[in-house]
């Protein structure tokens, strides 16, 4: 089951992504192209072949994991200042740019590379499974490498939330708001996902579902407001030729 949901979460961000290479190569909505690029590498490096391969080229000590953090952390923020903007959500805008949205990105960068340089990272695993099973010491730092990695996205798409909440409960299209509707589902899986230390093992499936069931909420919620935007347009058209 997890490997159907890893595999088809990556078919979904790439069909995605390709869908808007022409637009950008016009110039236009770049920012969207590069969220769904970004968010397709990061799912290919969570999948086990593709992810040795990476990572054997970059030494065999798992520094595609921390790349993969990395590009998260990239891609969530294009995705927190795209919808932010695009809503006129000022107080997420804020929360993600200012002075705590700094602090709070500085801070989880600096615990993501300070817990990864205590492992013993030896031995390409995607996931750190292997590094996780070498002792009881690298198992209790992949848990808290894990936490530190989902604290900056938790933070963004938290901001994201409340203008999310007054989306749904508008009277805008109904596109619309379903698109903020699965972007709100999107910021609670992120969220559940900080859970990931406190769950038991028999319920350890749990995390990819949070996890890529988030993934999957985010990129459909913005492909919703891009197909929104484009029955608009369409409709205007139409309306023009009507009059016209």
């Amino acid at each position: 089951m997890i490997a159907i949901l890893q595999w088809t979460t990556l078919a979904a961000c790439g069909v995605l992504a390709a869908f808007r290479v022409p637009t950008a190569l016009r110039g236009e909505n770049r920012s969207l192209f590069f969220i769904y690029a970004l968010m397709t590498a990061a799912i290919l490096l969570s999948i086990e072949a593709p992810y040795v391969a990476v990572d054997q080229v970059l030494g065999g000590v798992n520094l595609a994991n921390l790349l993969l953090r990395f590009i998260i952390f990239g891609a969530i923020f294009a995705l927190g200042l795209r919808i932010a903007r695009g809503f006129g959500a000022d107080d997420a805008l804020r929360l993600i740019t200012g002075p705590a949205g700094t602090a709070f990105a500085a801070a989880a960068s600096l615990a993501v590379v300070a817990v990864f340089l205590m492992m013993d990272t030896a031995g390409s695993s995607a996931g750190l499974i292997g590094v996780y099973d070498k002792d009881a010491r690298n198992a209790a730092l992949v848990e808290y490498y894990g936490a530190a990695g989902r604290l900056y996205p938790a933070y963004i798409t938290l901001a994201l939330l409340p203008a999310m909440v007054r989306t749904v409960r508008s009277s805008l299209p109904g596109l619309v708001r379903l698109g903020a509707a699965l972007l709100a589902l999107g910021s609670i899986g992120v969220t559940l996902g900080l859970l990931s230390p406190v769950i038991p093992a028999p319920l350890g499936y749990l995390r990819f579902v949070f996890n890529y069931t988030a993934i999957l909420c985010l990129l459909t919620g913005l492909a919703t407001f891009w197909l929104s935007k484009a029955v608009a347009k369409r409709t205007r058209k139409m309306q023009t030729n009507v009059t016209g």
